[in-house]
């Protein structure tokens, strides 16, 4: 079927734009004229066109389940989050599961103990906000098979639990991603590359066969199901059915700057290092392996230490793909991701939450966190994304919080560091040009210009205010408003 977008006007992504009304033909995927009739025709009335908006980090599993968990969001120490958790328990018998902890300022931390104060009986596991670590009471640690301790699980030893929890908590979630496509699709979203904790490569193919089709998925693998995906012959850019491709090979190297498990080249307060979740042989090896069965990798690092390492691990095995997060990096290195041809796939609206925390336990190094502008003035190619659901999958959210890098009244944080809406934009739409004969049929249709100048706090607000009026996959409408 072709449709016909009449009186649209082009935003200027790469190349300029007369700025002209225009009209849009989309067939078979494809732009196919700009000006000729069609099957169906949608009156744009001035409206602006840019490609389909892509979220480069998604958990979507976890995120679709977000909207079934307790909020456990915002609290400030144990007492508070045990509070919400004892409302909320009152009377079940049901496993409670809640997210959103962030205890890395918390003068106290949590313990098993503080929720055996809630129930002995009720299993309540509570996943933090940075979805590094785990808070559970003792009736979960037996439910889990997990040795009874004392504090929370963090790291490899949350992550190796994960899969096993959302076994058990396995249920009908056809409600919740048909909720979470549609709130994507509303958004401008086209596609997502999917971080889950899962055999994406076989899930996926089943969801759209059941009709999830809203989106296009990237799909990655980490070391634990590598060698499974080149076992069916899966490359990146592979084609699953439906929508969905074979995408990276994901490994998390480090920690997170709220567990104080992102590895760093100086110490922390208490004068730990943080984590190095696999050391520079191992990756070496994983990436190799990546490398020779032709998939890309995606690296998560969030400390600097754990960025040279990554680097160093790249450099070694000539692996292609690029580092997840580098939320606090040396300058130098950027200069070395540049080189070695790697993109940065940063999670701006992070900087949002982890602007106070950064301020205390890094208050030796803010300059270096979010390092945006560096990272484009030194020749890297950013990918915006949320790593949902540690924040919302929204990528207005995410251009806004590039562009003015504040959440409140406060000045913006290393505002030298800012994007450019436009910068921001062209970040967002997964490498495609401003929209032409030949542009893939994924586009979407918002009721303002995005790359509207003004005062940085002003353009934020406006760049979160967007309202989207009509999203295409294929050239098929997955939002329409007008």
């Amino acid at each position: 079927m072709s449709v016909l977008l009449r009186n649209v006007r082009l935003v200027p992504v790469t190349a300029a734009t007369s700025g002209d009304l225009t009209d849009v033909r989309m067939e078979d995927g494809k732009v196919t004229e700009l000006g000729e009739p069609a099957e169906q025709v949608i009156e744009a009335d001035g409206r602006w066109l840019i490609p389909g908006l892509w979220d480069q980090h998604v958990h979507f599993r976890q995120w679709a389940q977000a909207r079934l968990r307790l909020d456990v969001g915002g609290t400030t120490g144990p007492a508070e989050a045990v509070a919400r958790v004892r409302e909320h328990v009152d009377g079940r018998s049901a496993v409670v599961v809640g997210a959103g902890f962030r205890p890395a300022t918390w003068s106290e931390q949590p313990t098993t103990a503080h929720l055996d104060a809630v129930s002995s009986t009720v299993p309540i596991v509570l996943i933090s906000g940075d979805v590094h670590s785990g808070w559970l009471n003792s009736a979960a640690q037996r439910w889990l098979g997990v040795t009874a301790r004392e504090g929370v699980l963090d790291e490899n030893d949350w992550f190796d639990l994960v899969p096993h929890l959302e076994e058990l908590l396995a249920a009908d979630l056809d409600d919740a991603y048909r909720l979470a496509v549609a709130d994507a699709s509303a958004r401008g979203v086209v596609g997502v590359v999917d971080m889950e904790f899962e055999s994406g490569f076989r899930a996926w193919p089943a969801r759209f066969a059941a009709g999830f089709d809203g989106l296009r998925v990237r799909t990655a693998t980490y070391a634990e199901g590598l060698e499974d995906v080149i076992a069916a012959g899966l490359r990146t850019g592979s084609a699953l059915g439906g929508l969905a491709t074979m995408g990276p090979l994901k490994i998390i190297s480090d920690g997170s700057l709220n567990s104080r498990t992102a590895r760093c080249c100086e110490p922390y307060g208490d004068g730990r290092f943080g984590v190095q979740n696999y050391p520079l042989d191992e990756l070496v090896r994983l990436l190799g392996r990546a490398q020779s069965s032709g998939l890309a990798v995606a690296l998560h690092a969030i400390g600097d230490a754990a960025l040279t390492t990554a680097l160093d691990a790249f450099e070694a095995t000539g692996a292609r793909g690029g580092v997840e997060h580098v939320q606090l990096a040396r300058f130098a290195d950027f200069d070395r991701m540049a080189l070695l041809g790697l993109r940065a796939s940063i999670q701006p609206a992070h900087l949002l939450d982890d602007r106070d925390v950064a301020a205390e336990i890094w208050p030796d190094r803010v300059d270096r966190c979010y390092a945006f502008g560096s990272m484009l003035a030194a020749g890297i190619e950013l990918a915006l994304g949320s790593d949902a659901p540690v924040s919302p999958l929204d990528p207005w959210l995410a251009m806004a919080a590039a562009v003015h890098r504040s959440a409140d009244a406060r000045e913006p944080w290393n505002p030298a560091e800012s994007l450019t809406p436009a910068q921001a934009l062209r970040a967002s739409v997964d490498g495609q040009a401003t929209v032409a004969v030949g542009s893939p049929a994924d586009l979407v249709l918002v009721e303002a210009d995005p790359l509207a100048i003004g005062d940085p706090s002003e353009v934020a607000a406006h760049l979160r205010d967007m309202r989207v009026a009509a999203t295409f996959v294929a050239g098929r409408a997955t939002h329409l408003t007008i």
